[in-house]
């Protein structure tokens, strides 16, 4: 009755296009009344075969229609037995096979053993050369049955691919591997995925003549001839694992040339999985620049960790939030997460609750400029480790409000460090940034003045904390970095701004950084400056280029590129090590120990009073002058304080 009415509902709701793909199944009794049919074309058909292959007038059944009928009922229960008309035939098994074999299989021995019986008490055949005939029998019903669900597995299946086809995005599955093949047919079978496989794409020339999974194989060369209008394709699906940095670069610049989607494939086993939030993404810039991370395997990391108690400041930050996480891995006694930003501080407490509700948290809302707020966390928790992540980063902001700078920066750090040593932390490990090198802002050289108090803090008298310092270049997804900020300028439609056309940046993960923090607390005997090969640098105009084609747009064209002109105290190139430093190796290629001139304590310190009390008086000119005495190399650019230099 449902095949009927959904029928009907389609011949007179004036939509005469009757789609197999929208069908769920054939009704059973359909199916068993096709069977029957079969069933009585195969009788017919082994009759007329035994007539003309004996040359004999003589009929088959000497009854007739009632030994036609008995061979028709016979197939009909063992039919009903067996259930083969029960199954989903597009969905066919070897196990629905089967029992169509056992069910034919059954109804010829049955067929067979009546008719010897009517031989032996009658002394006639019941069905003349009934040997062939039931082979015959047996053959032809079981290849119709068979057929017959082929067929229709086969017609649902095309218009399934038709539909999909039409529906969906038609890309190509970049490799001819093994992996690339399973990853293919794993989008074949998924429902869930709006995606329709045309083809392989590979640069051998040896497999144009072959296919794989009767799709064809594409070349580079024939991509490069035609248009995607004249392909009919939308996309190419990556797989990053098989590519190296250098293949994906040379592979991403061809397909955007082209005008083609990139997309990128999650695991095969998530795909396989057909959880419906697992999906096929658009690739991102962030899957260009980031480098495979750096891992050292090293057993000191969890047992400074392991059963400790740990303070990590800035925690509700991009990388101190990171660092929360990994830490947590490690399974301490008590993490103590501090910020001053509120919401962002309830979010992680949210999230680390949910993830490791074994892990004992602190979470505390509090300014590390306050000492008289934060000396009660280290004299209740007695911390064995401090990551200092708390700071004040914005360079256009900072150049503003120098002494706001100053007071987070310098005096924040100053509290957190003379704190850890006087109740003797063992290690203290300072986030830096390769803004402090040849600083050309107050963020900078505020970030400068904190590496040199901490350095002159490890050689003091009765100290026994390790002080160890991290510096790197821009963190990729970071709050206030680049790529979200031009993420959310292409959504808008554009203008993407970009302050100068020749501007350069270095580019790590937030994982890959926050795994050098962790190292670096492990590898650090005191005084050292950790910095990490970044890699080459990266343009931002070329940045722009790509994440904008990645977006499926065109520079210039559909996004405007405009420049606004380098922000106060910005400068073109970041640089990780100063003129004079020189370099020593560690156990890992990848991290340096970075020796810059140091100050004595009692100078420093002396500064940094002096700096505090200029800041608390909101002297802002005053302040940037004393942060020129601090670090000589300060020459600042594009802003106000030029002025001072000269």
């Amino acid at each position: 009755m449902g095949f009927r009415k959904r029928l009907q509902s389609r011949i007179y709701s004036g939509d005469n296009v009757m789609g197999l793909s929208d069908l769920r199944y054939l009704p059973r009794w359909v199916i068993l009344i096709i069977d029957i049919g079969f069933i009585a074309i195969s009788v017919y058909f082994s009759c007329y075969l035994i007539e003309k292959l004996s040359f004999n007038t003589i009929p088959v059944f000497k009854e007739g229609i009632p030994v036609f009928l008995i061979i028709l009922g016979i197939s009909i229960i063992f039919m009903v037995i067996f259930k083969t008309y029960a199954g989903i035939i597009r969905h066919s098994t070897f196990i629905d096979l089967f029992k169509l074999f056992l069910a034919i299989f059954s109804s010829t021995v049955l067929v067979a053993a009546i008719s010897f019986s009517y031989y032996l008490s009658t002394g006639q055949r019941m069905i003349y050369m009934s040997i062939p005939f039931l082979v015959i029998f047996f053959t032809a019903s079981f290849m119709l049955m068979f057929l017959f669900r082929l067929f229709v597995k086969e017609v649902f299946h095309f218009a399934r691919e038709v539909r999909r086809s039409t529906l969906r995005k038609r890309i190509l599955v970049l490799g001819i591997t093994e992996q690339s093949v399973a990853m293919a047919r794993a989008i074949i079978d998924n429902p869930n995925l709006p995606y329709h496989i045309v083809g392989f794409l590979t640069q051998r020339q040896d497999s144009t003549r072959a296919s794989l999974l009767g799709k064809p194989i594409y070349t580079k060369a024939k991509i490069e001839r035609n248009s995607k209008e004249d392909l009919m394709l939308d996309g190419v699906l990556l797989l990053q694992e098989l590519l190296t940095k250098e293949e994906m670069n040379r592979w991403v610049t061809f397909f955007l040339e082209k005008d083609l989607q990139i997309f990128k494939a999650p695991s095969l086993q998530k795909l396989k999985s057909n959880d419906s939030e697992v999906t096929i993404k658009t690739l991102q810039i962030e899957d260009l620049l980031n480098r495979k991370p750096i891992k050292i395997e090293n057993e000191d990391v969890k047992r400074r960790h392991s059963g400790k108690t740990i303070l990590i400041t800035g925690g509700a930050g991009s990388i101190g939030s990171e660092i929360v996480r990994q830490v947590a891995l490690f399974e301490p006694k008590l993490i103590v997460v501090l910020d001053q930003a509120e919401t962002p501080l309830y979010d992680i407490e949210m999230e680390m609750r949910s993830s490791f509700p074994e892990i004992d948290f602190k979470f505390v809302l509090a300014d590390i400029s306050n000492r008289h707020r934060i000396e009660p966390l280290f004299q209740k928790y007695q911390f064995s480790m401090v990551y200092h992540a708390a700071a004040y980063k914005h360079v256009p902001l900072i150049e503003e409000n120098p002494h706001e700078a100053i007071l987070v920066n310098i005096l924040g750090t100053k509290n957190l460090a003379t704190l850890a040593s006087r109740y003797k932390v063992n290690r203290f490990v300072m986030v830096s940034t390769d803004k402090a090198v040849k600083p050309t802002n107050v963020m900078g050289a505020s970030k400068r003045t904190a590496e040199l108090f901490v350095q002159a803090l490890q050689n003091t008298e009765n100290n026994s904390t390790k002080f160890i310092t991290t510096r790197f270049g821009n963190v990729l997804g970071s709050n206030g970095s680049v790529i979200p900020h031009f993420k959310k300028q292409i959504e808008k439609g554009g203008p993407v701004t970009i302050t100068h056309p020749d501007i350069t940046r270095y580019f790590m993960t937030i994982p890959e950084a926050c795994d050098l923090v962790l190292q670096a607390g492990a590898m650090g005997e005191g005084g050292e400056i950790f910095v990490f090969d970044m890699g080459e640098p990266v343009k931002i105009l070329d940045l722009a280029h790509r994440m904008i084609k990645l977006s499926g747009f065109e520079p210039h064209v559909d996004i405007k590129i405009i420049y606004s002109g380098l922000r106060p105290g910005e400068k073109l190139y970041e640089e990780l090590l100063s003129d004079d430093a020189k370099t020593l190796p560690t156990h890992h290629e990848k991290i340096l120990i970075s020796k810059d001139p140091t100050m004595d304590f009692q100078n420093i310190e002396k500064y940094c009073n002096q700096i505090t009390k200029a800041a608390l008086r909101r002297e802002k000119v005053e302040v940037v002058q004393i942060l020129k005495e601090i670090v000589p190399e300060f020459k600042s650019n594009n802003s106000i304080y030029e002025v001072l230099d000269k």
